[in-house]
């Protein structure tokens, strides 16, 4: 299985992954040789990358990290609490809200025994989504990257359920932002800021009312968008006064932000979000989380196409965990020309060398589609 971008993709290719809606239905099947109508098709649904299978890539394999099931079971959920709030904006229904978040706790359950089950990095570029609403989808991406860090962390059961709660409800009080607001595509004026921005403090006036919802995890929605250096909202509160859940819910959003296709602009790869992140470690971010999070998610894809800074070009083969950024490379180009016998190369044994950029849209002159 190799990653290219979809602007790459050429008919005759082959797709290693069925593309589904998040209703479970298939979109696009695959092993099934794509056409030009599938590529405009992809990229019509704003899919950037997809994995296909060709003889460059034989024998790599890519595991997702939670099920096609688990995925589609968490996301309904995740929409049916959030719709039911949305249905009585004006005045709430408590008594369902409480329910939903029962049943969230059921999910964050499943998902939890499913990550510690994987024995992989995480990734969910191998799950390819066609989505019709950002939230519900974010809100599980969230989650998944939030509870690998709490595991890296070594957090209680009970700690790990709320962290998860927490997660899934973090954006809840999205749903009382206008929706015109909520969807525009363009840039927003301050005033349509501002009122994203009280999503914050709506969350967290949902949250703090339920019975059945512990008080820090109203303060995961309220605090997800502080910052360590007071630059962050709704409070502007620094450091230590924002809680460690907030914090780790804080690197997860912004990550699958930016890894995320928006209308307004395309989705980084892994390791170009976590450049991000680091930029801002210690002053937006709390340090110890984000080496967490390079603990746990694979920065480099298996399958994606990578340069070194020798020249030479590889795919990434598998993943080192604890030193996530030196995968294991097939070496399949040096000086320009492709090799007729690929090799593997293991940058966690090879210090001297490291990857110094991708190439998702590299199409091999031995594969070439004529």
């Amino acid at each position: 299985m190799r990653l290219i971008s979809t602007r790459a993709l050429k008919p005759g290719m082959v797709l290693a992954t069925t593309v589904y809606n998040m209703k479970g239905q298939a979109l696009i099947h695959d092993n099934v040789p794509i056409t030009e109508r599938m590529i405009y098709r992809l990229q019509e649904l704003s899919i950037q990358y997809v994995y296909i299978e060709d003889s460059l890539s034989s024998g790599i394999h890519v595991k997702g990290t939670i099920s096609n099931k688990v995925r589609q079971h968490a996301v309904l959920h995740i929409e049916k609490a959030f719709n039911q709030l949305s249905a009585s904006k004006s005045q709430p229904n408590l008594l369902v809200i409480e329910d939903s978040a029962k049943q969230l706790k059921q999910v964050i359950e499943v998902v939890l025994s499913e990550v510690k089950a994987n024995q992989d990095l995480l990734t969910i570029l191998t799950d390819v989504f066609a989505y019709d609403s950002y939230i519900f989808h974010h809100s599980f991406n969230v989650t998944l990257y939030t509870l690998s860090v709490g595991l890296e962390l070594k957090l209680s059961p009970k700690q790990l359920e709320q962290l998860g709660v927490g997660a899934i409800l973090h954006d809840i009080g999205k749903m009382l932002v206008s929706e015109d607001v909520l969807l525009k595509p363009g840039k927003l004026t301050e005033e349509e800021f501002n009122e994203i921005k009280k999503h914050s403090e709506h969350g967290f006036e949902i949250l703090r009312k339920l019975h059945s919802v512990p008080l820090v995890i109203a303060h995961c929605a309220y605090q997800h968008h502080e910052r360590l250096n007071g630059s962050g909202y709704p409070r502007g509160i620094k450091g230590e006064d924002i809680h460690p859940f907030a914090k780790i819910i804080a690197v997860a959003d912004v990550f699958d932000a930016m890894t995320s296709n928006r209308v307004y602009r395309k989705a980084m790869l892994p390791h170009q979000a976590l450049e991000v992140l680091y930029a801002g470690s210690g002053t937006l971010f709390d340090a110890h989380v984000i080496e967490a999070f390079r603990s746990s998610v694979a920065i480099y894809p298996t399958g994606m196409i990578v340069d070194l800074n020798d020249g030479r070009k590889g795919i990434v083969t598998d993943q080192n965990k604890g030193v996530t950024d030196r995968p294991v490379i097939r070496i399949i180009e040096e000086n320009g020309e492709e090799l007729k016998c690929p090799y593997p190369l293991d940058l966690s044994k090879q210090l001297d060398k490291m990857i110094t950029g991708f190439d998702p849209d590299y199409e091999p002159q031995s594969l070439k589609i004529k």
